[in-house]
């Protein structure tokens, strides 16, 4: 045989030993996260058995069971039958072998329904030993990072492909081996190696080979501190959360992850694929099948409930159509949520991104239109822009889309227009439309005219699983019952907000004036145009939207004033809570809040909030302002997530960009993390918080200078006002 058909089964062996290395380092940093895993998750499924009543046995043997003289020989749990075996269930009077032996049949059935279902948690608050060595283990695995997921893919899929090609071209090796061989296997060598061949040429033009030296680089680092793995997982608790769902193999609730669609719908969506390359986070069961949803319908209505990510959703439909050669994408949304939306594809994208707003917004336009990427603008200044050419733009998103749920409305037609010219258009709300087919409709109007005249008022009344089955081609909600079993209860999440024309212009006379208190607050000065303050409203009116209740934290009384005034007329607000307020008088409040029936708001001023009170009937935290201090912020979030906290926590920290906020953010930021690493680990620290200084004045006095040496007022600089 030729020297180049030896070469080729030589390249593909060496693809294959680099794709079995990649397998084998990826099985040994499973494998040690399912031993580390193994005796939480028989502690948890111990516990869940231990206290659950023996009558549960009757619903596994429908009923075929007598178990009086179980309960009253003092085994009343599960988890005590099992304990017992079967020798001390035959010393019960009237329980004979068979009886007994079905007994622990049905027991062990239920103990590994258990199993299955089971969550582990991890209490980042009190870490122990074998916590810890879970969440190192998990900490290689979350380090290798998407591109280490997609490699291991490659290697999986590599080793399936050329395991057998390897074997059929072998053979063709040498010429001896050639010599040898039948016809009908010289005929499959040479097809191997072809095969072979061409697998390795596209292999090498991907950089494939690349990606797995890396990726076992990656998992063969050695194990991190307990202290930096700690760190790591309170600033990414999601993504080791998400891997651990999926190291025991626990099939998920695939009905609820696919939105209830009908099997046929959901079985087109999974056949659709989704080029994850251009993303750079990994996405979670759900969040994928929600991207392909986008995809394979083309236009639709994506309403998971606030908190499930339908942000990085819509990013991973984006970084697919570009994959495929689109290279104009445009987002429409509140002026709240511009700058996150451009932040989020920024750091979770290889896409462009572009600001498509304010003064010099028709600049920006004819650049995006020029080079491409993402633009991302408000439904007002959509209204200027000219619309698209068919097939100009590869998609459409629109946040926040009941905002135009009125046809009548000028964004609602330009949105409209818009969405006629855009082969995929994906609108988004954490607003649930079940009951609000009026709506609902208007929305789905625009998407797919022939379903929106099918649908009548009284549809809603077939109750909401059914209604999304009826609409199941354009809408797709999840809820996070459903499907977050396994994430913590604590979310938080920075909101950035652009300041208006008038929260620049008191920002402006803040500094100044030189008054560090003042420029905290600004943003709040004029509530009629605060940006802060109208995203503020969108946040609760969702959690109203969703039965939830809210907590809002500020420094200053005078701001609570503002938002309690802002919010009066909608849900019920309670407080607010100040430190004038007596102790007694602080905890009615606290409970009239908590006996609302459904939707509320609780106004408190964050040092007499943050300490002393129990606010977990509140699922949602609105954080006006940063703190000086870290820990301000975090016993102020304690009081909603703690022991009694039956829904996941979702924090809302708002953020002003380019001004005294940010500036804190940054230099607060080492002494957090900090903070997180060390002081949080000391009982003394966590009673006496106090004792890591961030040095108020001198921070104040930094930050006054600075910013006024960046508006151009160093001249006029003072001492800041306290």
């Amino acid at each position: 045989m030729g020297r180049d058909v030896r070469e080729a089964v030589a390249e593909g062996a060496r693809l294959y030993a680099a794709a079995q290395v990649v397998c084998g380092d990826h099985g040994r940093a499973v494998e040690a996260v399912q031993e580390a895993l193994k005796p939480l998750q028989d502690e948890a499924v111990a516990w869940e058995l231990d206290a659950t009543p023996v009558a549960r046995l009757q619903q596994v043997t429908e009923g075929r069971l007598r178990l009086e003289s179980i309960e009253r020989s003092g085994l009343r749990t599960v988890g005590r039958v099992l304990e017992a075996g079967p020798y001390r269930l035959r010393q019960i009077p009237g329980i004979g072998q068979r009886t007994a032996d079905q007994i622990l049949a049905a027991a062990q059935r239920l103990s590994e329904a258990v199993h299955e279902a089971v969550a582990v948690r991890i209490d980042v608050d009190r870490p122990e030993p074998r916590t810890t060595a879970l969440v190192i283990a998990l900490n290689l695995l979350v380090e290798a990072g998407p591109d280490g997921r997609r490699a291991v893919g490659m290697a999986e899929g590599l080793s399936q492909r050329l395991g057998p090609l390897l074997a059929d071209a072998r053979p063709a090796a040498g010429r001896f081996r050639m010599f040898l061989a039948g016809r009908e296997k010289r005929s499959r060598a040479l097809a191997a190696v072809d095969d072979i061949r061409s697998l390795v040429e596209d292999v090498d033009r991907a950089g494939v080979l690349e990606l797995l030296t890396q990726a076992s680089v990656d998992l063969l680092r050695g194990p991190a501190t307990d202290i930096a793995a700690w760190v790591d997982f309170e600033l990414r608790s999601a993504e080791y959360y998400s891997l651990l769902a999926e190291i025991p193999g626990r099939a998920p609730d695939v009905g609820a992850a696919q939105g209830f669609l009908p099997d046929e719908l959901a079985e087109r969506v999974r056949r659709q694929r989704l080029d994850d390359s251009g993303l750079r986070v990994s996405l979670r069961g759900y969040q994928e099948f929600g991207a392909r949803f986008v995809l394979a319908q083309r236009k639709v209505v994506l309403g998971d409930e606030m908190g499930l990510g339908k942000t990085i959703q819509a990013i991973a439909a984006l970084t697919h159509l570009a994959t495929k050669g689109q290279s104009h994408f445009m987002v429409v949304c509140p002026p709240s949520v511009l700058v996150n939306w451009v932040r989020e594809v920024e750091a979770r994208s290889t896409l462009r991104c572009m600001l498509l707003h304010g003064p010099d917004r028709h600049e920006a336009f004819a650049d995006w239109k020029g080079r491409g990427g993402v633009g991302v603008t408000t439904f007002d200044a959509l209204r200027g822009f000219p619309t698209p050419g068919g097939g100009e733009v590869g998609m459409l998103v629109v946040d926040e889309a009941h905002s135009v749920k009125n046809p009548k409305t000028l964004r609602a037609q330009a949105v409209a227009q818009w969405v006629e010219r855009c082969e995929h258009a994906l609108f988004m709300t954490g607003t649930p439309m079940e009951n609000r087919v009026g709506e609902f409709r208007n929305l789905i109007r625009m998407l797919r005219p022939g379903l929106a005249e099918s649908l009548r008022e009284r549809d809603a009344s077939m109750g909401p699983v059914a209604f999304r089955r009826a609409v199941a081609p354009v809408y797709l909600r999840r809820n996070q019952r459903d499907v977050l079993a396994e994430l913590p209860t604590l979310q938080c999440t920075d909101e950035w907000e652009e300041l208006s024309v008038s929260d620049e212009e008191a920002y402006r006379e803040a500094v100044r004036a030189g008054n560090f208190m003042a420029m905290r607050r600004a943003a709040y000065t004029r509530p009629e145009k605060s940006a802060k303050l109208g995203r503020l409203g969108e946040i609760v009116r969702e959690a109203g939207e969703n039965g939830q209740k809210t907590v809002v934290f500020s420094y200053f009384k005078d701001v609570l004033g503002v938002v309690g005034e802002a919010l009066a007329g909608g849900v019920p607000v309670h407080g607010p809570l100040t430190g004038g307020v007596p102790a007694v008088r602080r905890q009615q409040v606290v409970d009239d809040f908590a006996a609302v029936p459904g939707p509320a708001v609780l106004l408190a001023q964050i040092q007499a909030g943050g300490t002393g009170l129990n606010m977990q009937a509140a699922s949602v935290v609105v954080i006006c302002e940063p703190q000086i201090k870290p820990t301000i912020e975090q016993q102020a979030v304690a009081r909603a997530h703690r022991m009694g906290q039956v829904r996941p926590v979702r924090v809302h920290r708002l953020l002003a960009t380019g001004g005294v906020d940010e500036r804190m953010v940054k230099m607060l930021e080492a002494k957090t993390r900090l903070f997180d690493a060390y002081a949080r680990r000391s009982a003394v620290a966590e009673a006496t918080p106090d004792a890591v200084d961030v040095s108020d004045t001198e921070l104040a006095r930094r930050i006054v200078e600075e910013e006024q040496a960046r508006l151009g007022m160093t001249d006029e600089r003072l001492m800041p006002a306290e």
